[in-house]
């Protein structure tokens, strides 16, 4: 099979309609909100992109590639990414567990001799587990000053670095602190279990088959017509950022891509969600693609940017492996990650349960999108273009919404197989008066509107009646045959 005819037969695989698609005047909004985030910041240059149904639904780009030609910005123009790139570092660690050849849970010395005999900070510290160096809790002390810089190091010299060990904040698993080291670690993993540079296996193994071909970590192998010079903004002007080679820290921060290469890896991550029986599509499993929003359980709570907009919001957060997972009051689960670096900023924000991705690249030194990228996902919402997916009624369930419909008919709890809880929580009679209730405050009910799904065993049902309406739940016992644990009928409040 060709690249071009596996892109093909992934994106069929993966496309599902939107229920509800952004409109002219909201796509128009979100171009404003980019817009004035990119002169208000002075980028010089800046481009974002929408994926849905499995493809990029709309690009912009604002600004110039370089102060020298002037060239508008545009869906091909390419950028450094930064630290965006450990999403795909890490996605190929869980592909060589997937593959057989290593154990997340494993001590990462295992795998990169030059960590053992480290000197660690307590005598009971346990040894660094590559989950460790995937979720930032090494014990590493955050090193993003230092970190972006190392992007050159020979794979010599981190060798040398390595075998000299290295400082700790505290002790390995027992807070989150953000760390390029344990991402530079976790490329030389790839390295040594694939016996190839770590470049080579994330191009060969993940961007090939995507169709990512401009994608890479070699910038001087890259068109210099089609790249977006990196620039600082000192002075009340714009000063050229010195381009720096890919090394043995690229694994943290080294890739460049374009709005229409990202694009298909947004639509391949995104196409991960919901589960389902469908045969695999892409360089990864789904099921792995899902793991990579999980991972500590070193939670923290705060308040939502208020510069954002919206109510105020507090938010649960999370980091996971290469993503950060947060629970919003109005986006629910957002997994994203921010890139920064000398030149440049970007943003991807994924809203996995309704299969869409935001993403922004900048040129401009740490001028990381995350606020416009947050602003134009509000927008959306307001405008009613953020659906959730639909989850199905699975056959499970559907018998189960059966059986409570012969109980509400009967008014007899009997009339539905039982879990033995039921019963003991209110016997026959309890239950028959109970029914007989609602049905005197409701009047007659046709029973005929669909459940909505809490999950394949659960769902919640509502009922239009004669003089009332019916608010229930039913939820099947963790067996294989059919017999239910739970069921509610109640008058709704008006």
């Amino acid at each position: 099979m060709t690249v071009r005819m596996a892109i093909a037969c992934f994106l069929a695989a993966t496309a599902t309609p939107l229920s509800a698609a952004p409109d002219a005047a909201t796509l128009k909004q979100v171009d404003t909100i980019f817009a004035d985030w990119q002169r208000a910041s002075h980028v010089p240059g800046l481009v974002y992109g929408i994926v849905a149904d499995a493809r990029l639904i709309t690009v912009r780009g604002f600004g110039i590639q370089d102060t020298a030609s002037n060239k508008r910005v545009n869906a091909d123009s390419l950028f450094r990414i930064a630290s965006m790139s450990k999403a795909f570092t890490a996605l190929a660690i869980l592909k060589l567990r997937d593959e057989g050849k290593m154990s997340l849970d494993a001590p990462a010395e295992n795998y990169v001799p030059e960590l053992k005999g480290w000197t660690y900070p307590t005598a009971d510290s346990p040894r660094i587990t590559v989950r460790n160096l995937l979720t930032h809790s090494a014990g590493f002390v955050e090193d993003n000053p230092w970190g972006d810089r190392q992007q050159v190091m020979p794979e010599a010299d981190f060798t040398a670095l390595l075998k000299a060990g290295v400082g700790f904040a505290r002790a390995p698993g027992v807070a989150m602190e953000y760390s390029n080291l344990g991402y530079a670690i976790l490329g030389r993993i790839v390295s040594n279990l694939s016996g190839m540079g770590y470049q080579d296996y994330i191009q060969r193994q993940i961007m090939a088959p995507l169709g990512m071909s401009s994608t890479g970590y070699d910038i001087f192998a890259s068109p210099s017509s089609r790249r977006a010079i990196g620039y600082r903004w000192q002075d009340n002007r714009w000063v050229r950022e010195p381009d720096m080679k890919d090394g043995a820290f690229g694994a943290m921060g080294g890739v460049q891509t374009s709005a229409n290469d990202y694009a298909k890896w947004v639509a391949f991550l995104l196409s991960a969600w919901p589960p389902r029986d469908e045969a695999e599509a892409g360089p990864v499993r789904r099921s792995s693609v899902r793991e990579i929003v999980t991972g500590n359980n070193l939670i923290e709570a705060g308040m939502r940017d208020p510069a954002i907009g919206g109510a105020p919001c507090r938010q649960a957060r999370a980091y996971a492996m290469a993503w950060r997972v947060t629970e919003d009051c109005d986006l629910g689960r957002v997994v994203g990650h921010s890139g920064g670096y000398p030149g440049y900023g970007s943003y991807l924000m994924l809203l996995p349960d309704k299969r869409i991705g935001i993403f922004a690249f900048s040129s401009k030194t740490y001028g990381g999108a995350s606020l416009p990228v947050w602003r134009a996902a509000l927008a959306l919402k307001q405008a009613g273009a953020l659906p959730d997916l639909a989850t199905p009624v699975s056959a499970e369930l559907a018998a189960a919404y059966a059986a409570a419909k012969a109980v509400w008919r009967a008014q007899d709890i009997n009339a539905a197989p039982l879990a033995n809880n039921v019963l003991m929580d209110h016997d026959r009679a309890a239950w028959a008066k109970m029914i007989g209730d609602v049905k005197a405050d409701v009047g007659d009910c046709a029973a005929d509107e669909p459940i909505a799904p809490v999950s394949a065993m659960e769902g919640r049902f509502k009922w239009t009646c004669s003089h009332g309406r019916v608010e229930g739940r039913v939820q099947r016992a963790p067996t294989r045959e059919l017999a239910i644990q739970a069921l509610e009928f109640a008058p709704a409040k008006p």
